[in-house]
């Protein structure tokens, strides 16, 4: 059985609504990647180093991110080597392959930390711009699905309107938010919040931090001081620093997740707007380059639309229509 016709049969225990949620919220990107992959294939029918020029723009052009690109197409190069290949309609298996394995290196790490033994505190990070109110609001949203008591804390106290936004996203979600007046510290509106998740027994605290600040304060420092803060009062918190990064800014968004990662000691990724860009090859990008995992994308404007990320059905999205008419042929 071929490699892709695994992938299917794997993900096909998955609910409809899931792979459907991919294969439709990837489709600007597979419309793109796909249709030239396949094009490519059908000018080159020998397998050469003018074929894998081609390949590696393609790639480039998805933002799957340079030095992800050379080492695919290395690794490209050794496979179509060990495997003898010599036609490239061969070597499109091989190519969903190598992406499928770079991105479930680590598979394991895709699902959210939760503390087992009291409260799960996740602090949200990221840039103005990129979701993350919005984010948390949906994040809320599926912890409540499940049955847990949530609170959230408005530390975004200097962007204007992002404290009344949250709260419109705590009213969709039904879950109370700990608040202060705009302009004042974020970590004194943290801690009112932890000890007030304390007090109410709560299964899980998300805080909002800011994206930017009117001051000269460094970011970084300040979000240093909120996760102080938090370690203080709960030695192992936050069990969850996660990183909301825009898909549609490609590129920026990894430069944006390397300064992150280098000051905050960010455990995930949460990548917004992933419907909305032909860029989806970023996650690749992202897995390779920080080795950090993607933990939800989003894939469209519902409450419902933050999925949990699973590598099976972002690679079956992303490579669907490269091999139906084969597929169409089997059957």
């Amino acid at each position: 059985m071929s490699f892709f016709k695994k992938l299917k049969t794997k993900i096909t225990g998955q609910t409809d609504s899931v792979t459907g949620k991919f294969r439709d919220g990837l489709s600007k990107t597979r419309q793109s990647f796909s249709s030239k992959v396949n094009n490519l294939v059908k000018r080159y029918r020998k397998v050469d180093e003018d074929f894998f020029e081609e390949l590696e723009e393609i790639l480039i052009g998805a933002d799957v991110g340079v030095n992800t690109v050379m080492d695919l197409i290395e690794r490209l190069k050794d496979e179509a080597r060990t495997r003898n290949i010599k036609e490239t309609e061969d070597l499109k298996e091989v190519i969903v392959e190598v992406l499928s394995g770079m991105l479930t290196a680590s598979e394991g790490d895709t699902a959210l930390r939760m503390n087992d033994n009291g409260m799960t505190v996740i602090l949200v990070v990221g840039v103005n711009g990129v979701g993350k109110t919005t984010t948390i609001g949906k994040l809320a949203y599926k912890f409540k699905e499940e049955g847990k008591s949530v609170m959230l804390a408005a530390g975004d106290t200097f962007r204007a309107g992002a404290i009344d936004q949250l709260e419109v996203w705590g009213e969709r979600a039904s879950v109370d938010v700990i608040k202060h007046s705009e302009g004042s510290d974020p970590a004194a509106v943290v801690y009112d919040a932890i000890t007030s998740a304390k007090s109410r027994k709560a299964d899980v605290l998300i805080c909002d931090t800011a994206g930017r600040l009117q001051n000269k304060v460094n970011l970084m420092k300040e979000l240093e001081k909120v996760k102080r803060v938090i370690t203080r009062e709960l030695p192992d918190a936050p069990h969850e620093v996660l990183l909301v990064l825009d898909a549609t800014t490609g590129q920026n968004a990894l430069n944006q997740a390397k300064i992150f990662r280098d000051a905050t000691d960010v455990t995930g990724i949460i990548l917004t707007k992933l419907d909305g860009t032909a860029k989806g090859g970023i996650v690749l990008a992202i897995r390779h380059e920080l080795d950090l995992p993607v933990k939800f994308i989003g894939l469209g404007e519902g409450i419902h639309d933050l999925q949990p990320f699973d590598s099976d059905a972002f690679v079956y999205g992303l490579f669907a229509e490269m091999f139906q008419p084969q597929e169409e042929e089997a059957d």
